[in-house]
């Protein structure tokens, strides 16, 4: 029988597991240990309306300290999970207290990519990952503040669309020959490029960071190949590692997060993990995958809490992703590794398209740009693995839905 649930992890995966368990009638001892103070809330706005002052922290909250109190919640808040002895199920804290569980679940997320290059470790290096990580960086945000961002995927463009808005002199610096480059299409690139030097950002590729130099904080970044940039914010956005070392040291199987299957169970029967910080089959794409996704922690933790409570449940969702820069949104729909033929669907310059992959016919993964129309019809047909008519599919004037 199952009588204690601990939960570890205060992010989305860790509160949709919460109010998937209690929903689906588990009665008996649940706890959330998070080593944030706060009580779970969302992340995506953190570098978007939270960072801009337009949100304020009481909104970012999945739930109010009401719902926890109601539910019979134990919140074991700004304390650490420090060890996991999987033979006797058992954890200890940070704060020396030790909590024994029936069944675990592990939703730890996903930690910042540090820089490793010389002065990377000055005060002023700022991160974006966490609430505790803003307000350093919002107070410097100024009119006429020189900000300068490393890294040109979703945190690096995010951050610096807030910032420009802001009136900082803003300056991105991506060491590939694209912004987002691992994530989307050339033209896609392109686009959001164009969209951020309209706006009067200064994006530079193909640059390497080799040293940060300042006094008592960082001042400047210089790059190999010797040019420097005047920083009075520095933000790091280099991609995110899985934080995986407290299952890794209790002997759970880990290789680019913690290995699950597709009931999110661990190499530990009693033991589950949801979110980002998993490394999971991916059943419409025949292939392991770690995804940064909402919607994923969100669909792995109701999966997973369901497993828990011994009904079993298959994960295998499409995965979409999203950002928001300036005016422009970002979908993304399924994932595009293997793809033998792209096709784009509209004209860039009209601000509005969307770009389709295939493989072997079938259509696998969607760019929309500013058309939520394709996004919502990618959905399900990439579900359905519909395989589309190319003609009909290039042709912005037939509803993506019709091109079939």
């Amino acid at each position: 029988m199952i009588s204690t649930i601990l939960i570890i992890g205060g992010g989305q995966a860790g509160a949709q597991a919460i109010d998937t368990l209690r929903r689906e009638g588990f009665k008996g001892r649940l706890i959330l240990v998070s080593d944030e103070p706060q009580l779970p809330y969302q992340r995506p706005p953190l570098s978007k309306k939270f960072l801009s002052g337009e949100l304020a922290a009481e909104r970012l909250l999945f739930r109010h300290q009401s719902f926890y109190d109601d539910h019979g919640i134990e919140l074991k808040l700004g304390v650490r999970a420090t060890q996991l002895d999987a033979a006797v199920r058992k954890v200890v804290l940070s704060n020396g207290e030790e909590v024994v569980y029936d069944r675990l679940l592990l939703c730890l997320g996903a930690m910042s990519r540090q820089l490793t290059c010389p002065g990377a470790d000055l005060p002023g290096v700022h991160y974006l990952r966490t609430i505790a990580d803003v307000p350093q960086i919002q107070s410097a945000l100024k009119p006429g503040t020189r900000a300068v961002i490393i890294g040109g995927g979703y945190i690096g463009l995010e951050t610096a669309a807030t910032a420009r808005k802001m009136g900082c002199l803003v300056t991105v610096l991506e060491m590939a020959d694209r912004v987002m480059n691992r994530v989307v299409a050339s033209n896609v690139s392109e686009y959001f490029a164009h969209e951020h030097r309209t706006q009067g950002v200064n994006i530079i590729c193909n640059t390497r960071v080799v040293h940060l130099d300042g006094t008592t904080k960082v001042e400047r970044v210089v790059c190999a190949d010797g040019t420097s940039y005047e920083a009075d914010l520095l933000v790091v956005g280099v991609g995110a590692v899985a934080n995986m070392q407290l299952a890794s040291d209790a002997g759970l199987k880990c290789e680019n997060g913690i290995v699950v299957d597709e009931y999110c169970q661990t190499s530990d029967p009693a033991i589950y993990a949801a979110g980002d910080c998993t490394y999971h089959p991916s059943l419409r794409f025949d292939m392991r995958v770690r995804l940064e996704s909402v919607d994923n922690a969100f669909e792995q933790a109701k999966t997973a809490a369901l497993n828990i409570l011994e009904r079993p449940t298959i994960h295998d969702r499409v995965p979409w992703f999203w950002s928001d820069q300036f005016d422009n949104k970002l979908l993304i729909v399924g994932l595009s590794q293997g793809h033998d033929l792209q096709v784009t669907r509209g004209d860039p310059a009209t601000r509005s398209f969307t770009v389709c992959y295939l493989k072997g016919g079938e259509l696998m993964a969607v760019e929309a740009i500013n058309h939520s129309k394709d996004y919502m019809a990618a959905r399900k047909l990439i579900a359905d693995r519909a395989r589309p008519n190319i003609d009909k599919l290039a042709d912005p004037q037939v509803a993506l839905k019709e091109a079939f």
